[in-house]
């Protein structure tokens, strides 16, 4: 088993999917029994995805767990997946939360629940596949796949202009993925015309620029920057391409946009660490200054425009630009507390935002509203629920001892040892963050009763006090105790850093 690990994590989802769609032809099931059998896949995936902690307490400096075969031998194409410091907490991230995205939408999901669980199982299957793929054509496929049953989760579960921000969806993410597939395939070719051989492997591709730096031109290489950045900004999002993001959000199901911004949006700054930073060393440093200013103005600009979000759900959108500005501003400083830092805050942000979700979908379930003015005083009813939700909101806010603070800081480190002004620049989020979130919170958990309907609002039954305990758990133990994390990914980032070091100039 435990040498075709990862080949199970991606397929044993499938099967998932397609164990509820023959269930549903060949016995008639009721609708409920989908999401049990969603639960029971991804919940089996988490505890086999386990499996690749072992041996990694002490950093992974390689890539582990390797399956490397001929894919399209015609072309070069291998399938050839593996995990490192870098990947491996990202792959736990996702098998973690997908068992909470389902309990998420036990109750919300009223029609085409085998379409919708099945949807979510593929979308898990792919974004593994993202995280632990090695060979570009293999990671570009995996990239395009989660595009799809995210495309329909949104159009057929959203909201009121679901139809509207599934299409916004498609079109920003597709259009930015064809242009990376251009970047790919020139790489192979300029592969082949330096070698005789052409290759779409990861590894192959890393190697060679280290033997031979002139590989790839500086003009092509800033071309093929250009090509993959895009695709990945547009994921990420970076501003000014962010646009699709609010309103993707806003009309998501619950557990959509718990994937969405837990996950989904992980899989664009990832695209930067794997691939650019090590393939484009170059192309990278030369436009440093573009990333640390789009990141910048996310964290700031965005920041702002947050301030100003009466609807809870595109609040925690708006938040989520903010936040991963940070992210990419951490990759782009090419020092040690940069680039951890950015890949802490994508594990602490996919907790925090998938909590955050949560909370908002918990009252939306109730209520039936994102409203920030239709609630008020609903610590009178919900006391649990506003006790977990100040948790999530401080550590939103970058609170110390929670996990939002850990990534943060270390990425205003990172900032510090470039410019203190760039440090002080991306600090501004912990005010802006404390400002949106806090003012959000003190409106709706605080004073008095505002309605009848906030009067008679339940507190948390046990699946959701269950879900948000976990993550709860989460928050702290990165909070208090970030070293397994870091530990893990120490050696994978400085093989990264020395790699990128090997310079033309």
């Amino acid at each position: 088993m435990q040498s075709h690990l990862l080949t199970i994590l991606i397929l044993l989802p499938v099967v998932g999917a397609g164990t509820s769609v023959i269930y549903s032809l060949t016995s008639g099931a009721r609708e409920s029994h989908h999401r049990w059998i969603a639960l029971g896949f991804t919940t089996v995936s988490f505890l086999i995805s386990l499996w690749l902690i072992q041996g990694a307490g002490g950093g992974l400096s390689a890539f582990r767990f390797v399956e490397n075969y001929s894919w399209i031998s015609a072309i070069g194409a291998r399938y050839h997946v593996g995990v490192d410091g870098i990947s491996l907490w990202l792959v736990l991230l996702t098998t973690l939360l997908m068992p909470i995205a389902v309990l998420s939408s036990w109750t919300a999901i009223g029609k085409r629940q085998v379409t919708y669980y099945a949807l979510m199982l593929l979308l898990e299957s792919a974004m593994i596949g993202v995280f632990i793929s090695l060979d570009l054509l293999l990671f570009y496929l995996f990239f395009e796949a989660s595009l799809v049953p995210m495309f329909f989760l949104i159009g057929v579960w959203g909201g009121e202009r679901r139809i509207y921000a599934a299409v916004k969806f498609f079109i920003y993410t597709a259009v930015g993925s064809l242009l990376m597939l251009v970047g790919i395939i020139a790489i192979y070719f300029i592969h082949q015309t330096a070698t005789g051989i052409g290759t779409f492997d990861y590894v192959i591709l890393s190697e060679a620029l280290r033997a031979n730096i002139s590989m790839i031109s500086p003009r092509a290489e800033f071309w093929l920057f250009l090509a993959f950045a895009l695709a990945f900004c547009i994921k990420v999002p970076l501003w000014p391409l962010h646009t699709w993001l609010p309103d993707a959000h806003t009309e998501a199901p619950t557990g959509g946009s718990v994937v969405l911004a837990a996950i989904l949006l992980k899989l664009g700054a990832y695209g930067f660490v794997r691939f650019s930073l090590p393939i484009l060393p170059d192309a990278c440093k030369d436009l440093a200054w573009m990333m640390v200013a789009l990141s910048l103005i996310a964290i700031v600009y965005i920041g702002l425009v947050t301030l100003v979000q009466t609807d809870m759900k595109k609040l925690i959108a708006y938040s989520s630009i903010s936040h991963m500005g940070f992210v990419t501003l951490g990759f782009f400083l090419f020092n040690l507390y940069g680039v951890e830092g950015g890949l802490v805050q994508m594990i602490s942000h996919g907790f925090v935002s998938a909590a955050m979700f949560l909370c908002v979908g918990v009252m939306y379930d109730r209520m039936h509203s994102r409203a920030i003015s239709d609630y008020g005083g609903v610590v009178n009813s919900m006391p649990k629920f506003a006790s977990f939700m100040m948790l999530f909101a401080m550590a939103n806010s970058g609170l110390p001892a929670t996990s939002g603070f850990v990534g943060e800081f270390m990425v205003i480190m990172g900032a510090m040892q470039s410019s203190f002004w760039l440090a002080f620049a991306a600090a501004t989020t912990m005010v802006l963050g404390a400002a949106y979130t806090l003012w959000m919170y003190k409106r709706v958990i605080f004073g008095e009763v505002a309605n009848d309907h906030v009067r008679q609002l339940k507190d948390l039954n046990f699946r959701e006090l269950s879900v948000l305990g976990l993550l709860a758990a989460a928050v702290l133990w990165m909070g208090v105790y970030p070293l397994p994390f870091t530990e893990v990914m120490h050696s994978s980032v400085n093989d990264l850093l020395r790699h990128v070091a090997l310079t033309k100039q």
